[in-house]
């Protein structure tokens, strides 16, 4: 591979003036932004809508995209909203950190009177009614057509639970909870302009994405997408497919994913995601994961898939449990999953996050498949031992990243280690104040033989951890920090891209 570098930063973390990172023009200016710093990788987060606790890794969907991207001003430019009529919607004012609750509360009723005031609303105004709106009305169509395959079922999923007040599948009433045919040819009638809703928002969402990922890919950027390996409990996937995971009788988990204690915490992380039931999987030859895959390889050009170690073991942990102590590692699909992916897919780049504890056969499933695998260079500073993450330890097969988004910025990392691995890292980076930490590990970084540096976006502008996305296995304050539109300056462009000459990693 071609040494190359790109930037980690959620769309969500881009600034705009409603309140959250969309597809905005905000989000054009940084792919300039990447563009002119010599980048060939622009990476984010996971695209999907956001369950409990705003993680993109707890999405409603699988295949869904995140209805709060959608960028409200393209709306206006359709004639589906006036400007005036955007003022009414509190989104909340903080530059800084994202408010969820006022997204939520403000970005589904103002998706509402969009999709009213469209041509695709079932009850069309008569000013959407003429001839010169049939394109746009096929194009829909076409779309629904294009995603029969979990398109209704999340859309009608959504509808119900907005009539059930949010509440988890689990809980509905036991006629729809349980598929029966009358229930769901009920609801399909009598939500069928909520329903209709749903798959509005999802036609202006990959509509939207669409452009933005066209225009990076005009400019030599390629987006690295991120696909979670597990999928919610309470999510269209696991109510509408659910042979496809370990469930009781009453279509409860029997065992819920997680991994087990570790450097981030003491008693594990209790993820509460649901295990597959992978002997199902691979006696109809994969097709569910075949399609969510394919579905990915459409929206990114390059996959990470998290969690990679769980398709060789995973922790399977007794339902119930308030901690993942008394969790179990089972096997996984290993690299037969792999193989039936690249024979009906063919082959297609893959980074593989095999963080946390390696075994032997974790590191036989990587090579056998050839995906670069992660180097974080917050994890090789232990002083007790030679780490895989030493930059000298490194194959040219991998990619390196200061953090990533569970980790502290480096900054931050730098000024809460312990001190005997900060001198460490001091000494091998060469680091002689807190303050040139990060320039220092993203230097050591572009330096090292690594095929592909992806740095986060915070570490570029020497944020300490106030800048942090997430800390794994905490419920609250995640996911919420945003950069501010001036931080795309050409100063600090230029100094990317001298970084990136010099390294022979520019674009």
């Amino acid at each position: 591979m071609k040494r190359s570098c790109g930037i980690l930063l959620p769309v969500a973390s881009l600034p705009s003036r409603y309140g959250i990172g969309s597809f905005s023009k905000e989000a054009y200016a940084f792919v300039d932004f990447l563009a002119a710093a010599g980048q060939s990788y622009w990476q984010i987060l996971p695209l999907g809508q956001t369950g409990y606790g705003d993680s993109p890794y707890q999405s409603f969907s699988t295949f869904a995209g995140n209805p709060y991207f959608i960028d409200p001003e393209k709306l206006v430019e359709a004639g589906y909203l006036s400007s005036s009529a955007l003022k009414k919607y509190d989104f909340g004012d903080n530059r800084d950190y994202i408010d969820y609750e006022k997204i939520y509360l403000a970005r589904f009723p103002m998706l509402w009177e969009a999709y009213q005031n469209s041509p695709y609303a079932l009850k069309v105004k008569e000013k959407w009614t003429g001839s010169s709106y049939d394109g746009d009305r096929a194009a829909f169509e076409q779309f629904l057509r294009e995603n029969e395959e979990w398109l209704p079922d999340y859309a009608l999923y959504s509808a119900v639970k907005k009539q059930m007040d949010s509440m988890s599948f689990i809980e509905w009433e036991e006629d729809i909870r349980r598929r029966r045919p009358e229930a769901l040819a009920r609801y399909r009638q009598t939500l069928a302009d909520e329903i209709r809703f749903w798959e509005f928002q999802q036609y202006l969402f990959y509509q939207q994405w669409t452009d933005l990922k066209r225009y990076a890919n005009d400019r030599g950027i390629l987006i690295i997408g991120d696909i979670p390996i597990y999928v919610a409990f309470d999510s269209a996937d696991t109510w509408s497919r659910p042979e496809l995971f370990e469930l009781d009788e009453n279509g409860y988990p029997t065992v819920v994913a997680g991994c087990p204690p570790d450097a981030f915490s003491a008693t594990g992380q209790l993820w509460g995601n649901p295990i597959y039931r992978w002997e199902y999987h691979k006696e109809n030859g994969y097709e569910w994961w075949i399609s969510r895959l394919k579905k990915c390889f459409e929206l990114y050009d390059v996959v990470r898939i998290d969690h990679f170690r769980g398709f060789d073991e995973f922790y399977a942990i007794p339902f119930g449990d308030k901690t993942a102590q008394n969790g179990r590692w089972r096997k996984g699909p290993g690299y037969d999953l792999f193989a039936a992916m690249e024979e009906k897919l063919g082959r297609q780049a893959i980074i593989a996050e095999d963080l946390g504890y390696m075994t032997d056969s974790v590191r036989e499933l990587v090579a056998r498949t050839g995906y670069p695998n992660m180097k974080v260079l917050q994890f090789a500073f232990d002083s007790r031992e030679d780490s895989d993450y030493l930059p000298h330890n490194y194959p040219m097969n991998c990619v390196v990243y200061t953090g990533t988004h569970d980790n502290e910025t480096m900054r931050g990392w730098y000024s809460d280690v312990r001190e005997e691995d900060r001198r460490y890292a001091a000494d091998y980076i060469g680091i002689r104040r807190e303050s040139e930490a990060s320039w220092a590990s993203i230097r050591t970084a572009f330096m090292s033989v690594g095929d592909t540096v992806i740095i986060p976006m915070q570490d570029y502008l020497n944020r300490g951890n106030e800048a942090r996305i997430n800390h794994p296995s905490t419920i609250g304050g995640n996911w919420k920090w945003r950069m501010r539109t001036k931080d795309m300056n050409k100063k600090l462009a230029d100094r990317i891209l001298q970084l990136a000459e010099i390294y022979k990693r520019q674009r």
